[in-house]
């Protein structure tokens, strides 16, 4: 049967294990899956936009396992009570297409991000780096600041959010972590000044601004995660033509990353490459690094494999009677032939009662 893992499943799961460890447990699974890139089938996501928001798969595969994750993003949601992001994946067996693992995805994607944003700075970012700003102070902040502060000992972050309440429920939510100084600042260029790393993530479907030249310092480096989908973009065109800039997978961020501002000749490295040690990452402490995230499927596979194994390990997760268990795999038509001979019975017993006389009925 297949494994299925739902929402609090996954919280159950994370608060057992602590999140600084499955962050950075997850980080290697990723890590691990891109030195492996060449093995994986790769192409942009399936996109079906609207006014409002957008819908997308995303699949990917290995000469073993299978790997889709469906997910949207409509930033209006708040104002329905719902999530911006909302999500959920299937891993699957190659070999026999079987479905092994159905999982809630909206949670293990903003720690997915967070794990995968951590990565990228940690071959980008200068190793001295000890301040964050974060720019959008929504649903997937919490997990990017963990994350900085777990994988880069980030020791101060500066928070910024047009909507100051989400700010406030970020500096509350990081009271937990005693050894993290956390202040709320009163605009954007007062929370970049001086740091070391400038993550952002905000929601607004628009071609927006939030980091502009003159904000940007030597040796910075810049974890671009909101913008995410044509039409969305946070950056600056003149930020991107003075950074080294490194993306997931090229086509899908030439479609749907900051650099969707930029020509198509734009320069850019794909982080496999990094990590494979291709190339290096960043050239002297004065180079200014930018993480055109987009989020690819591969990421996704790596997450689910993760879950697979820690739900395995912590007996977490419930059996899913998702696919027909047949005693001869060529009769499907026996799961419903009682229900149907049935059918018939009542069918031909209504049609009797219909055509008995009203004196028969007496």
């Amino acid at each position: 049967m297949t494994q299925y893992i739902d929402v609090s499943d996954v919280a159950e799961i994370v608060q057992r294990e602590g999140l600084p460890r499955v962050i950075s447990a997850m980080a290697g699974y990723i890590e691990s899956d891109y030195r492996d890139w060449e093995k994986f089938d790769k192409s942009a996501r399936v996109a079906s936009h609207s006014a409002v928001g957008v819908i997308e798969l995303m699949p990917t595969a290995n000469e073993t396992l299978y790997a889709f994750k469906y997910v949207n993003g409509h930033p209006q949601n708040t104002f329905s009570a719902l999530p911006t992001v909302m999500a959920f994946g299937v891993l699957a067996d190659v070999s026999t297409g079987f479905p092994l693992l159905l999982s809630e995805m909206t949670l293990l994607t903003a720690i997915r991000t967070a794990a995968m944003s951590a990565l990228a700075a940690s071959r980008l970012a200068r190793k001295s780096s000890r301040v964050m700003a974060i720019i959008g102070n929504g649903c997937q902040s919490e997990f990017q600041a963990i994350a900085f502060h777990t994988m880069l000992g980030i020791r101060e972050i500066r928070l910024f959010d047009t909507d100051r309440a989400a700010s406030e429920k970020l500096q509350r939510n990081l009271a937990a972590f005693p050894d993290l100084e956390v202040t709320i600042a009163l605009s954007a260029e007062q929370a970049v000044l001086g740091a070391d790393i400038v993550t952002t993530v905000t929601a607004d479907k628009t071609n927006a601004t939030i980091l502009r030249p003159e904000m940007v310092e030597a040796g910075m480096h810049i974890n671009a995660v909101g913008g995410d989908c044509p039409g969305k973009t946070e950056l600056h065109p003149d930020v991107l033509l003075h950074a080294r800039v490194v993306v997931e997978y090229e086509p899908q961020t030439r479609i749907e990353g900051d650099i969707q501002q930029m020509p198509a000749d734009f320069p850019v490295t794909e982080f496999h490459h990094i990590v494979s040690g291709q190339q290096q990452g960043r050239s002297s402490e004065q180079q200014v690094t930018v993480f055109d995230s987009v989020g690819f499927a591969l990421e996704d596979f790596s997450a689910l494999r993760y879950l697979r194994d820690l739900g395995e390990k912590h007996g977490v997760g419930h059996q899913l009677n998702l696919i027909p268990s047949l005693d001869n795999p060529k009769d499907l038509y026996s799961l419903v032939r009682h229900e149907a001979s049935a059918g018939v019975a009542l069918d031909k017993a209504s049609q009797a009662s219909e055509a008995m006389s009203p004196a028969d009925h007496v």
